[in-house]
């Protein structure tokens, strides 16, 4: 019996190394592999290129094509290598602690970048070639890719935080949004709104943090201090907290399907118009016009709430960090072919055609025939176009950071602590100093 038991283990271990090495071309990495040419010749250098992102691979392919046409002595072709999100990660960090098997460009999710950028990151400084477009970029969506002074990624959007406004609901209840500046309109607003029609301003989120971080870039304030250590238990966090619990007192927000308005079952909701408002990054737009078709030509876009008149509407959320490892083939190449496809403003004309992200490229916020393109399909989809608001508020886009606590504190947040506090109804401040012992314990 011991024999066929060791005989089953083998046989199954050698499938899965079978198995890992697979795909449509060669190489060690897995996933779902493809070589774009991009039209290039004989003489082309070939890279490689991971992402979990299908789209960002079909993004890549496009501008290669254009960098291909424009640098016919430097061309390129893109090995490129759709994993899932962990397969990904978990691959890039194993493969960058042993110098062998990383790609020359990486795409890292923000909240696993910090894990890269430990003790000496093995990537490539990238500052040479940001520097060209810096002054045309949103500052705090570089500064989130970086270690001292040095820009390791290039973001993929800004993801900033907006009002996502169901004006069908509004004008039902006599309620203007454009008259909404601060938290307590808001307020007034949701009374009106539930009053008149039973139905919730917005939602109370339970498995996610966007209005937390919202509230706490408008008060200067973070979930860690400056050295990245957790302070959840904060005065700031307190004053979140408390207007937000406030709100669901009054009926003005309430729980949602989910957790959150980016879930698959919040989408129904939403759809079905139960909910008047989602406070998301502008990257939601594609949520609405894929998964909320019942809302088209109902919703309008608008800066967020603040606490004061004059604080900051706006504070980034989510995003990717394109990277050069220090093991890439030709490192200039690779860099200046990173920069073309993602800072350009070809590069971000395209990411708002093809992705529907707002570009971290600014130039491009102002190029009417690109920005309100009457066949775009968000143009056409939203009530008002996306870039007005960005222009009114891209002075106030915050940043909250992602350090090496951020996956732990989110993941007492999100799984523990805004449930205690909106469905349970456990004291805020007991909830939050709960949450910083249990997060500074789990990091030990």
């Amino acid at each position: 019996m011991k024999v066929n038991k060791w005989f089953i283990l083998l046989a199954a271990l050698s499938l899965v190394l079978f198995m890992s090495g697979c795909g449509k071309s060669s190489g060690s990495a897995g996933g779902e592999q493809s070589v774009l040419d991009g039209g290039a010749g004989d003489n082309a250098t070939e890279l490689s290129y991971w992402t979990f992102v299908e789209l960002h691979g079909k993004h890549f392919e496009k501008m290669l094509e254009k960098w291909n046409a424009a640098n016919p002595d430097r061309q390129i072709k893109l090995n490129v290598t759709v994993m899932p999100y962990d397969d990904m990660h978990n691959k890039l960090s194993i493969a960058l602690q042993t110098g062998t098997g990383a790609p020359d460009i990486a795409d890292i999710e923000l909240g696993k970048f910090p894990d890269f950028l430990k003790g000496t990151p093995q990537l490539e400084p990238l500052n040479d070639v940001i520097d060209p477009y810096r002054d045309t970029l949103v500052k705090s969506r570089v500064d989130l890719y970086s270690k001292d002074g040095v820009n390791y990624g290039i973001p993929t959007h800004v993801g900033a935080s907006v009002a996502f406004y169901n004006t069908e609901i509004l004008q039902e209840a006599g309620v203007d949004y454009t008259q909404i500046v601060t938290w307590d309109d808001f307020k007034k607003a949701g009374i009106q709104v539930y009053e008149k029609t039973g139905k919730s301003m917005g939602t109370a989120d339970t498995s996610a943090t966007w209005q937390e971080s919202m509230l706490l870039a408008q008060q200067g304030a973070d979930f860690t201090d400056e050295q990245g250590n957790p302070k959840v238990n904060s005065p700031e966090m307190a004053k979140a907290l408390t207007i937000l619990k406030d709100l669901q007192d009054n009926n003005v927000i309430s729980t949602i399907a989910g957790g959150q308005p980016d879930t698959e079952e919040a989408y129904g909701e939403f759809n079905s118009g139960k909910y008047a408002t989602a406070f998301m990054p502008l990257w939601m737009m594609s949520r609405y016009t894929n998964y909320m078709p019942d809302l088209s030509g109902k919703i309008a876009i608008a800066p967020i709430p603040v606490i004061e008149p004059g604080m900051p509407r706006s504070v980034g959320g989510g995003g990717t960090g394109t990277v050069v490892t220090k093991t890439a083939k030709d490192i200039q190449l690779a860099k200046d072919f990173l920069a073309f496809a993602k800072l350009s403003e070809d590069a971000n004309i395209e990411i708002w055609n093809t992705l529907g992200f707002d570009p971290v490229n600014m130039d491009v916020w102002n190029m009417q025939d690109v920005t309100h393109n009457p066949d775009n399909e968000f143009v056409k989809y939203f009530i008002n176009n996306p870039f007005d608001v960005l222009n009114e508020i891209k002075d106030e886009i915050k940043l909250i950071k992602s350090v090496p606590a951020s996956p732990t504190i989110n993941n007492v947040l999100n799984t523990v602590t805004l449930n205690e506090i909106f469905e349970d109804g456990k004291d805020i401040q007991q909830a939050l100093d709960d949450a910083q012992k249990q997060i500074e314990q789990e990091l030990k």
